[in-house]
């Protein structure tokens, strides 16, 4: 393109939500099938292109699904053909025209069209119209000259020194050869768009050093104060800023058609009042009929019967599902990555299950955790790349987005789950009614910036917020375009330091912690993806369940308690279970020894002891699959002295004749181990930390009886030690006797010899 003057969005019309741009008449496919494949809005697909004047919101809405929607058309094939698009080629070249406008009509913006800001050189322009904008994407000539891009696509023109265009004719040629003075005007800038060209050209080799080119009559006329003339800037004309006649003619037409279809109603009102004398006749004739209807309602519902069981046969194939989750490279992760897991396993969830694992490159390099999921690496956005903001929970939609981008599967719906969350059924889009356009989610109502000025800030849909989080169905079309939306939403809540306050946020830290929520709310509504609500779906352990309702989800990141027994997921923060062989959290009660006095109550606590259990089931399940030493197998040289630990009640190894006591761990974040365990080396109760207080022991539900000890690497090898030590002590105090008897068996024998050999000189000498 050549631009002729300044092009200033407001000078031409553009508002927010109505951008300005010029109109491509040969895109045909906005009133055919190929728009109502792909936008859910036909009716406000534009024909426009080249031009695009528009407010930045309108772009950042626009600009992910218009690259979402390129994407689309170029992959459908099968309405490539000219009478689909208008390609000329039938290649789908012009797919990303068809992605900007079905990608305005799905985000809703009406454009204003204009027909008179651009023009195609070789094209006539209208009486009283100046263009500012030349597009020369298609060949032009005048008389045997002629000019067309495609001819220099590989063209090293811009670095030889001196190399211009092929001149076109001068000025005062085109007098002689169009005597029409709109015509004229036509070729005028036609030579207007290759002088500028050229004079560009010029321009740039001079600012790269080249040689000042010889003097040619050309050359004298580039810099002449005529060509000056041709090319200053032009300004806007009434008539240039004119919104195109089509629409308007069209409007008008709408208008009339109006008329007449309110004439038409007036007639068929009357129409109408006669019609209605022979209704009431009808009626009586209906009241017959009744009785023949309910007659073959009977029949119908016999037909209803078998097509349900025929419905029940159809829905057999099921679309695929792919299972989501986003964790780090911590320990904390990994004790709840192998909680869900093997939930996943056991709950009967259709497809594959993928951890996106977000780490920096030196966390990786010493992380050993590989083999606790099928995995896909995440570049960490914990410290964020561009702003340094240290926000970890960034993570989950930059995971997405990243799966979303380097995977290929052949899911029709993606379900996300958060870490902390154990599965206790399938969760499918056909049972809670999931659909392309209507992804399903679960209830949090705390979400309370849904509902004030934070949601009318951050998207341009604050009705369509819904409050929801934790488990996600979405289709994965929908997911596409969405992904990117919701990190882009995160960074923007992120960012919004002025609405973090807890009345505006719900958040009750007043952080900006749950920006990542809100960024998928916002997102969605961006997108106008409203969600079914499921309630009963998830269920956080320690709220009283609705009777009846099978949860599919134990969502533990709130501390929950039965009795005297609670658990907190926090305090085991810096604690790292999954490699210490046979470790556990502290057992939760047995449901024998709960009351039912109050039935909610009941099936509350009930709920959560599940949760608990289901945690150590599964660590149990890794250290068997990882294939644990059993510690009742470990030499022990005064075993006999002390009563065997007892063993775990919730744990029972299916493999093994002797089942291996399991570890309790004490919490990490409380320093020393606050619980009193039995030793199993040594038959003794090992001394309790001076800091352990009474709510300490109260917390851990007595675990000092049914939890094993802390069966540490360094705790072993201690054992081994001192054994050694032992053995090595009586082996020394063995061989000091040795070597002693030795020594006065030695003396002896000296004195023995002494004296036989002076009785034999003193019998030498007498003799």
């Amino acid at each position: 393109m050549i631009i002729r003057g300044p092009i200033i969005p407001w000078e031409l019309g553009a508002e927010k939500g109505k951008p300005v741009a010029a109109y491509y008449g040969y895109l045909v496919g906005c009133d055919n099938i190929l728009a109502k494949l792909h936008t859910k809005h036909p009716e406000i697909c534009d024909k426009v292109g080249g031009l695009l004047a528009m407010h930045i919101d309108d772009l950042r809405a626009l600009a992910p699904m218009w690259l979402s929607k390129t994407e689309e058309v170029r992959a459908d094939k099968d309405h490539w053909p000219t009478n689909y698009t208008g390609d000329i080629y039938g290649m789908g070249w012009i797919s990303e025209m068809y992605g900007y406008s079905f990608g305005a009509a799905e985000v809703g913006l009406l454009h204003k069209i204009t027909d008179n800001l651009m023009i195609y050189p070789g094209y006539i322009p209208r009486e009283g119209v100046e263009p500012i904008l030349m597009h020369y994407g298609l060949t032009f000539s005048i008389g045997n000259w002629s000019f067309s891009k495609l001819q220099h696509h590989e063209d090293n023109i811009v670095y030889d020194c001196g190399r211009l265009f092929p001149e076109p004719p001068y000025p005062r040629e085109l007098n002689a050869i169009e005597s029409d003075p709109n015509k004229r005007r036509a070729l005028f800038l036609d030579i207007e768009c290759m002088n500028t060209l050229n004079e560009g050209l010029l321009l740039h080799h001079a600012a790269r050093g080249c040689p000042k080119p010889k003097w040619s009559k050309y050359l004298s006329f580039l810099r002449s104060n005529k060509f000056a003339e041709l090319t200053r800037p032009k300004k806007l004309t009434p008539k240039s800023r004119q919104m195109m006649e089509v629409v308007v003619r069209k409007q008008k037409q709408e208008v009339a058609e109006l008329d007449k279809q309110k004439q038409k109603q007036e007639q068929e009102a009357a129409e109408l009042a006669k019609q209605k004398q022979k209704q009431e006749q009808e009626a009586a004739e209906l009241a017959k009929q009744k009785q023949k209807q309910e007659q073959e309602a009977a029949e119908l519902a016999k037909q209803k019967q078998k097509q349900e069981q025929e419905a029940a046969e159809l829905a057999k194939p099921h679309p695929k599902i792919h299972t989501l989750f986003s964790t780090e490279c911590t320990p904390y992760f990994d004790w709840q990555t192998v909680g869900l897991v093997h939930s996943f396993h056991k709950s009967g969830q259709p497809g594959e299950i993928t951890r996106l694992l977000s780490c920096t490159d030196e966390d990786l390099n010493s992380y050993k955790g590989h083999d606790l999921a099928p995995t896909h690496y995440v570049p960490s956005m914990s410290r964020h790349p561009l702003t340094g903001d240290w926000y970890p929970a960034i993570n989950k939609p930059a995971a997405v987005l990243h799966w979303m981008n380097h995977v290929k599967t052949d899911a029709e719906y993606i379900v996300i789950l958060d870490a902390d969350m154990i599965m206790r059924g399938p969760i499918t889009p056909w049972e809670f009614n999931a659909d392309k356009g209507r992804p399903v989610s679960t209830p949090y109502d705390y979400l309370i910036g849904c509902d004030n000025e934070l949601a009318k800030a951050h998207t341009r849909h604050p009705e369509a917020c819904d409050k929801v989080g934790g488990v996600i169905i979405m289709h994965i079309r929908d997911l596409k375009r969405f992904s990117l939306l919701w990190l882009h939403k995160t960074e923007e809540v992120r960012a919004d330091v002025g609405h973090w306050s807890k009345d505006i946020t719900g958040d009750i830290y007043e952080a900006g912690w749950i920006s990542e929520m809100y960024g998928y709310s916002f997102a969605a509504a961006e997108m106008n993806l409203r969600h079914v609500i499921s309630k009963d779906m998830l269920i956080y352990p320690g709220y009283n369940p609705v009777p009846g309702v099978n949860y599919r989800v134990f969502h533990y990141g709130l501390e929950f308690r039965v009795g005297n027994w609670s658990f907190d997921k926090a305090k085991w923060r810096r604690m790292d279970i999954v490699d210490k062989c046979w470790a556990k959290f502290p057992d939760p009660p047995d449901p024998s020894t709960l009351k039912r006095a109050d039935e909610d109550s009941f099936q509350r606590d009930l709920l959560s002891i599940e949760c608990g259990k289901a945690l150590n089931e599964a660590l149990q399940s890794h250290y068997e699959r990882r294939k644990c030493p059993d510690p009742n197998t470990l030499s022990n040289p005064v075993r006999e002295q002390a009563k065997p630990a007892p063993n775990p009640p919730s744990l029972s190894p299916p493999i093994r004749k002797k089942t291996p006591e399991i570890t309790s761990l004490p919490p990490p974040d409380r320093g020393p181990p606050n619980e009193i365990t039995a030793s199993r080396k040594i038959g003794k109760i090992d001394d309790v930390d001076d800091a352990l207080t009474h709510d300490d022991v109260a917390a851990k539900n007595e675990s000092r009886e049914i939890s094993p000890p802390v069966e540490t690497n360094e705790n072993q090898t201690f054992g081994f030690m001192r054994f050694w030590i032992i053995g090595l002590w009586g082996f020394s105090i063995l061989s000091f006797f040795a070597v002693m008897a030795m020594m006065i068996s030695r003396q002896k024998g000296q004195r023995k010899r002494g004296k036989a050999f002076k009785t034999k000189r003193r019998t030498t000498y007498s003799g």
